[in-house]
This record gives C-alpha cells, structure tokens and sequence, in this order.
C-alpha cells in the first residue's frame, strides 16, 4: 500500500461521518479520490470498521511529539489485522520476510537449520538438519522455542520467529528452548548457510524402493520424479514413501508427485472458497501406477503431505502406516502488495477425493502404530524404528501377493 492508497482511505473517512445518513438504503454513495462511487451495505459495514483506525492514525499524526516512521506505522497496522485473525498461517512479510520466504521456498537460506511447527500454541522443532548450527548446538526433535534473542513466541507469532532465527551468514543468535527433563535453556548459535535436501531414496533388500520427501517445494515433483526412476532402473519391485515430519508445501507439486500413482483425470483434491467455489485438482497420469505403495505419516505431516496421504487412501493405491497426520486442511496463496512485500492468506479449504475435511482432525493411517516416546530423545536408528519395520513388512506382502 503506497502512501497515495492510504490518503484516499483517508479521504474516504473524512467523508464518512456524511454517508451515514444513508443507512436506510441498500446501497451508498461514497466520495473517493477518483470520483463518487456506489457500495453496498456489506463494503460500507468494512469502511464503518476502518474508521477507528483511521482516526488514530489522524490523531498520532496531529499530536505525538515523537519521530514517526510512517513505513512502520502501516506495517503495524497490517501486521495487526492479520493476527487479529489467529490464524498462525494468514501473515504479512515486508521485504526481508517474503526474501527469505523466497530463500527457504527454494531450498536454501542463512539460519539455524530447524524446521518448526505450531502446536497447541506453542513452537515445536519437528527436525533439525544434519550439519547445521542447531544440530552442532545440541537441538533436538520435541524441543521447544520460547525466546528469540529475548522477545517472547510462540505458535501464533511462528513466522515472526522464523524470520528472526534466519540473518546472514556468520551473525548470532540467541535461542531460549525448553526441553521437558532439562526445563528452560538458552543456546547461542552462529547463522549458516542451510541446504534443505528436497528427498533421498535408496534401494533395500527384495527390490524394496525407500523414498523420503522432505517438503513440497519448489522443483520437489522433478526431483520426486527423478528418484523414482532411479529405483525404477535398480529393480524396484515396491515402494515406501515416508512423509513423516513433512510440513507440506506447494499444492501444485504436491498434484503432480500423486499423479505418479494414479490415472488420469482422477480427483486428486478439491478446495472450496468462502463463496462455495469448489474447483477440482485432477490426475495427469504417471509410470508407477499399480506399484505396491506405502506411506509413512505422523503428527508431523501436515498440508500438501495430507494431500497426498489421502488421495492415496482414498483411491486404495497403497497403505498408509504410522499414526494420525497433523491435521491441516487449508490453503493459502501469495499477493504481493507491491514494493517486495507480500501477503500470505488462507482462501480455501481442501477436502479429499471422497470429500472429506481433515482440518483439525488429520487422517488415521490404515495400520497404526506408534513410535516410542523414549526413542524420540535419541538419535534416529532406523534398525529400531517400528513404523519403518512394519511399512517393510507390509510392503513385501504386497509385492508376493502381487498389488
């Protein structure tokens, strides 16, 4: 918003306190900048709400005795409104924010190496990265953040943290964490440059394939893609995708990783808007349809993850196995408000191939089962973990049978 938008709000308020003679009608005249205008109730009942807010900002303008940045008094007022909307994943960026937005959407950026979840209002760390400042630090899985360089967070200021862990490389930062046996404690860590792996696989015994996707990224369904057929070529005869502490990412690549395993023109998933405007995301058909699948879920795996997790039970391609998925069944999109700064809102709600709505419920895996809290605390040995046991063991019945 420019500074010549924020004087036509303005004008339109000076103006206000006339039109409200006309709230007998259905619709208003309205003198704006560019001329006179007709609304309707609903838009003026939005301009009746802003009208407090332009009064402050009249009145600070008029009588603070202080500097005032106006950059950063519109910035406040923005950043105000969206978290008035608690919803922990409707924010705005000014310029730095959606640059490393941008930085970390393409798989690098200068930070800590953790990656973070909102839960029950608090700040989760779902995974840190191998070789990465948080990892040397002695940061772990299930720890939480409080503080960052002292400023109070948590799961409703989550990308307000975010932004604050990330800076350039080489800089410090100080994190306040807390850990259930050790209680509160602060680790100072040194800013690096973090390379988020998209996915890695690898080929197990009986042409067993093992792929895990780390996001839905950008580019994530070539690399995707491009695994696949790297098993394809050493004799994979089934697969297992682990999804676990996935966050989810781009609802396009999330469309063309699913349509690897199921037909063309098959509902992949539908949104819904605030309107009712249901708008279907369809198959485009791949290589590896009828291949036996599993997949790996947890209470980490959340968005375009669920996507994928439910199209691929719904349609019975494969078995999913873990325990219930996040949770989160909404999309948001980027408008970009103009001098590098953005706003990213939730507009829809998405629902599976059979039209179900997991937003705060998550979806139950066909096998349940639960990984061990006391293997949460150390680090991960696959030769211990029961749901990469019992996706093995699913998966070979699958190939022997034969689906």
């Amino acid at each position: 918003m420019n500074k010549k938008k924020w004087i036509g709000w303005t004008v339109a308020a000076v103006i206000f306190t006339n039109a409200l003679t006309f709230i007998g009608l259905t619709t208003y005249p309205v003198l704006l900048p560019s001329g006179k205008v007709i609304i309707n109730r609903e838009d003026f009942s939005r301009l009746e709400q802003f009208y407090d807010l332009l009064v402050v900002n009249e009145i600070i303008h008029e009588r603070y005795v202080g500097e005032i940045d106006n950059a950063k008094l519109q910035e406040g007022a923005i950043k105000g409104m969206t978290s008035a909307l608690e919803d922990p994943y409707t924010v705005y960026m000014n310029k730095d924010e959606y640059r490393e937005w941008n930085e970390h959407s393409e798989g690098n950026y200068s930070g800590v190496g953790l990656s973070v979840q909102s839960k029950e209002n608090k700040i989760k760390i779902i995974d840190v990265f191998e070789g990465s400042p948080a990892e040397k630090g002695g940061i772990m899985p299930g720890d939480e953040i409080q503080k960052v360089n002292g400023t109070d967070v948590d799961g409703s200021t989550l990308d307000k943290a975010v932004t604050m862990m990330k800076g350039e490389q080489g800089t410090e930062v100080t994190i306040t964490f807390y850990r259930e046996e050790k209680g509160s404690f602060d680790v100072k860590l040194k800013r690096a440059k973090v390379n988020i792996p998209m996915a890695k696989s690898e080929m197990l015994s009986n042409g067993i394939g093992y792929l895990q996707l780390y996001s839905f990224d950008e580019d994530s369904a070539k690399t995707f893609k491009k695994e696949l057929n790297n098993l394809k070529a050493q004799g994979m005869k089934g697969l297992v995708v682990d999804l676990r502490d996935n966050l989810g990412g781009y609802l396009d690549q999330c469309v063309d990783i699913a349509s690897n395993f199921l037909p063309k023109g098959e509902v992949i998933v539908s949104t819904m808007d605030k309107y009712e405007n249901k708008k279907e995301y369809k198959s485009k058909g791949g290589d590896y349809i009828g291949l036996p699948l599993v997949v790996l879920t947890n209470e980490n795996s959340a968005s375009a993850s669920e996507i994928f997790a439910g199209a691929i039970r719904d349609y019975n391609v494969g078995t999913l196995i873990g325990e219930k998925t996040y949770g989160k069944g909404l999309v948001q999109t980027i408008f970009e408000t103009g001098e590098g700064t953005a706003l990213k809102v939730t507009i829809s709600k998405y629902y599976t191939p059979k039209g179900e709505d997991i937003n705060k419920k998550g979806i139950v895996p066909n096998v349940e089962v639960k990984y061990p809290e006391e293997l949460k605390k150390k680090p991960y040995n696959r030769e211990n973990d029961p749901q990469f046991k019992k996706a093995l063991e699913v998966v070979e019945e699958k190939i022997r049978e034969g689906k």
